[in-house]
């Protein structure tokens, strides 16, 4: 299996660091100090750099430094032996630039999937509490890593779909309802990628759920029974059969009511609905164990461990749930790791756990390293 992690990273501008540059370990790294500091500003950054946006914003300018115009990031990563140099710049009133070793990417799609990394955040809540456009998202941004394919055809879809809504919308303002002629020249092009990639997401949700229960067995602990279950309207009827039963209905509501853009995943627990029933730690063990499935999915996929990040995930937990999670980790099976917490004796107590090298690096108004790797 190869082998990926980040050697080093520089910030300049971005967030809330004016600059910062730091080197890592091949195993834990640990970024411990007050809420507020930029911990995850670190993670999000090495997210750029892996899928070339924020997790948590996806407007790029947002992400500059206030008060400034622009923000650039590198890292400089280990991938099967070779070095990789990836450099990720967003400057107001401009494209955003990414480049691999100095050539700049003429498609950001192209470099999805290169350096794959999972994250684990406080706000993944949202999979559970928002709409199925959150769980949609997290079908496709897994599936993006390892399938090209899909995400040319999502990508496709998406281009093809808000061209069928501006024609419906049009219609609608000019008092002259879309043509069956012109609807199915915009259905014609909407089906066939649509329809791999319903074929794809089935695919994908038949393999994830069952190492997606076994997780979540091992770090609960309990007998509880927790699904996963992908739904679409494509299910129920062909593609072509739903456009054309949804013609009229659609040039009312000006825009395309059924299609894979609607499908979502049913989460449950014991039979009921999750965000219903579930309690706090019943629903964050619920996405830890999710995230876990992903990352084994994608190592599997791909042949290469993701890098982790776990962002405040002990919070909430009790002792029994944290040391599970812990052993999980430092198995074999995960490669580097990346953990922000805001208490230094509860990170000392966890790395106390883990046989594995480590760096604790203390976030304040600086950077310090205040723990080097074990020999």
């Amino acid at each position: 299996m190869d082998t990926l992690y980040l050697k080093n990273l520089s910030l300049v501008q971005f967030k809330n660091y004016t600059e910062a540059s730091l080197s890592f370990s091949k195993r834990i790294n640990c970024f411990v100090g007050d809420n507020g500091v930029g911990k995850t500003n670190l993670l999000d950054a090495i997210h750029y750099l892996s899928l070339t946006k924020s997790y948590f914003n996806p407007v790029d300018q947002q992400n500059i430094l206030h008060g400034k115009e622009m923000f650039m990031i590198r890292g400089e990563f280990e991938r099967a032996g070779r070095n990789e140099k990836i450099y990720c710049s967003v400057r107001a009133g401009k494209k955003k630039v990414v480049q691999r070793n100095g050539k700049a990417y003429d498609r950001l799609a192209d470099h999805i999937g290169f350096l794959p990394v999972v994250m684990i955040s406080p706000a993944d809540s949202a999979l559970i509490l928002e709409g199925s456009e959150e769980r949609r998202k997290f079908m496709d941004t897994v599936i993006s890593l390892y399938d090209k394919s899909y995400l040319h055809d999502l990508l496709r879809y998406n281009r093809v779909l808000l061209q069928r809504n501006k024609v419906l919308k049009n219609a609608f303002k000019t008092g002259l309802p879309a043509s069956d002629d012109e609807l199915a020249l915009w259905d014609n092009q909407l089906i066939p990628p649509g329809e791999r990639i319903f074929s794809v997401r089935q695919t994908f949700t038949e393999k994830l759920v069952p190492v997606f229960q076994e997780y979540y067995h091992k770090i609960s602990g309990e007998n509880e029974t927790v699904s996963l279950e992908y739904v679409s309207p494509l299910f129920e009827m062909s593609f072509p059969g739903l456009l054309m039963k949804n013609r009229d209905k659609d040039r009312i509501l000006q825009y395309t009511s059924g299609g894979i853009h609607k499908d979502d995943l049913l989460m449950k627990l014991g039979g009921f609905s999750l965000k219903k029933t579930g309690s706090q730690g019943q629903q964050k063990t619920f996405l830890v164990a999710l995230k876990f499935a992903k990352f084994a999915f994608i190592r599997e996929t791909n042949d290469i461990k993701p890098i982790l990040l776990l962002d405040d995930i002990f919070d909430k937990f009790d002792p029994r749930r944290v040391t599970e999670i812990i052993r999980l980790v430092s198995e074999n099976e995960f490669g580097q790791i990346f953990i922000t917490d805001t208490h230094l004796d509860h990170l000392e107590g966890i790395l106390k756990q883990l046989d594995a090298d480590y760096k604790v690096f203390k976030i304040n108004e600086e950077i310090k390293i205040i723990r080097q790797p074990v020999s």
